[in-house]
């Protein structure tokens, strides 16, 4: 250790650190705002900050610096983490046995909306902000599943409509308000660009923030329609929660200079974007990042293959008893099951340009495993209830259609349910992360094999799949199984057969 035990990592402290960790070498006093990003948390430090520091360290500092904003309360943690440290935060890049170490440098401010809601409106209105990318999750695109229409009477929709001179909850309060500002001024649009883990993600942004401009003003609407894109994109990156581990460990790296907030990251990274910018745009080109005019076949490829694996991944690693996703991968049953449940969906989707799936599957089934991840399968069970619905029951219903075997999405809905009884297969008892788990532990009682109530809930099953006495049938004998036999039995017998 040296003698920089519990400096904080700022600009000062950059130049003190030890050579092998890379550090910006642009001049970022000359870095500008020209992106603001809503839900600044690991992933997007981890991957979008992380091609524009890229772009940064090849071409110099450019207008293309970011100013995060912090939309929940809670985000007032991310706010007190990095101020201090001038805004810069490491990342750590780990696969076996290597390991890499740099300090990302593209971020050049950070707003905390709840306390801070006139600034973040200013910064989105300012004529240099030309794009606003997002990472708010599933649930903060406030997307009714039934209908696939805007939730218009949540209640924070309600408030951002009705109380137009406080300050916005939601992301479409804020977009909203800063485009009308843009509009009113003469000043040209921003691009809203999602980089959520949904498909079709800057469609449904679109549609999304229309709905809620029109039932604000049909006016400014109909301008948002006209003027604003919403590039579509595919991101991947696994990005676990940072522990209080990490930064020890990163502490460690950085020659005792303290990081409140780093980042641990896989090495793989990828992203596809559909270039429709109406206000300009990095080079991202330079960086690795794929443009192209059509992404939906790479986020097929991705949500159908990686996340509904994941899904797969978590539910069965946590009725074994596992924690991290790369224990449940050494469990052999837990990687076939991966295998077969991936070999059932790959006939079903397009190979998108450029990509040969037999491979890509071998990649993911390698990345689960990458030991120096250590991602929480709690993390990706709290993706359950939005996730199932895109990443799982298109293809499952597409299966049902040509009448192929529900086998493999049995497997997966009936563990879901089976981890929803509160208890794992030692008799442990099992905390759900899911935010929807009070509705979903209603329709499910340990011990209970019927899953009819479970799959009654429409908004995750839709009309059809909740009325499907095929699907229905499949899961009741997973479901059965499960809880006669255990997890383990379960598992053998799906791939013994």
């Amino acid at each position: 250790m040296s003698n920089h035990t519990n400096q904080r990592l700022n600009s000062e402290s950059l130049h003190q650190l030890p050579a092998e960790v890379t550090i910006p070498r642009y001049d970022r006093t000359k870095l500008g705002q020209a992106i603001v990003h809503i839900g600044l948390g690991n992933f997007h430090r981890a991957h979008q900050a992380l091609y524009l520091d890229d772009l940064c360290q090849t071409q110099g500092a450019s207008p293309w610096g970011i100013c995060g904003v912090g939309l929940l309360p809670q985000d007032r943690v991310m706010a007190e983490a990095l101020r201090p440290q001038d805004l810069l935060y490491t990342l750590v890049e780990r696969d076996e046995g290597v390991e890499t170490v740099r300090i990302i440098g593209t971020q050049r401010n950070y707003l905390h909306a709840p306390s801070e809601s006139e600034a973040v409106l200013a910064r989105m209105a300012d004529p240099e902000t030309r794009i606003v990318s997002l990472t708010v999750t599933e649930g903060g695109y406030y997307l009714d599943h039934g209908n696939g229409e805007l939730e218009q009477n949540h209640p924070n929709l309600r408030h951002d409509l009705e109380q137009l001179n406080e300050a916005p909850i939601s992301v479409f309060g804020y977009l909203a308000e800063a485009l009308n500002r843009r509009k009113k001024a003469g000043i040209a649009p921003f691009t809203v660009l999602s980089c959520d883990n949904l498909q079709s993600n800057g469609e449904i942004a679109r549609r999304m923030l229309t709905s809620f401009a029109r039932l604000r003003d049909a006016e400014l609407g109909a301008w948002i329609e006209a003027n604003v894109t919403f590039p579509n994109c595919m991101v991947d990156r696994i990005t676990p929660a940072t522990t209080d581990l990490h930064r020890q460990q990163v502490q460690a790296l950085l020659g005792g200079v303290v990081d409140a907030w780093p980042v641990v990251a896989e090495p793989f990274r990828q992203w596809v974007v559909e270039d429709q910018f109406c206000n300009g745009r990095p080079d991202l080109a330079a960086v690795g990042v794929q443009m192209t005019s059509d992404v939906h076949p790479y986020e097929l490829m991705k949500i159908h293959l990686l996340n509904a694996s994941h899904q797969a991944l978590c539910h069965y690693g946590i009725l074994l008893g596992y924690v991290t996703a790369d224990e449940a991968m050494q469990d052999s049953d837990i990687r076939a099951l991966l295998g077969r449940y991936m070999d059932t969906v790959r006939p079903l989707i397009q190979e998108p340009p450029g990509v040969n799936l037999v491979e890509y599957q071998r990649a993911l089934i390698s990345r689960f495993a990458n030991p120096s991840v250590k991602d929480q399968l709690a993390r990706i069970a709290f993706y359950a209830s939005s996730g199932i619905p895109k990443f799982m029951l298109p293809i499952a219903r597409k299966q049902l259609q040509q009448g192929g075997s529900m086998d493999a999405f049995a497997m997966v809905i009936a563990a879901w349910i089976r981890y929803l009884g509160g208890k794992d297969d030692a008799g442990q008892p099992i905390v759900p992360t899911d935010p929807m788990k009070e509705l979903l532990q209603s329709k499910v009682r340990f011990g209970d094999t019927d899953p009819t109530p479970f799959l009654g809930l429409r908004q995750i099953f839709g009309a059809d799949l909740s009325q499907s006495e095929t699907f229905i049938a499949a899961v009741r004998k997973k479901l059965e199984s499960l809880y006669a036999k255990g997890t383990r039995a379960t598992l053998k017998d799906f791939l013994g057969a």
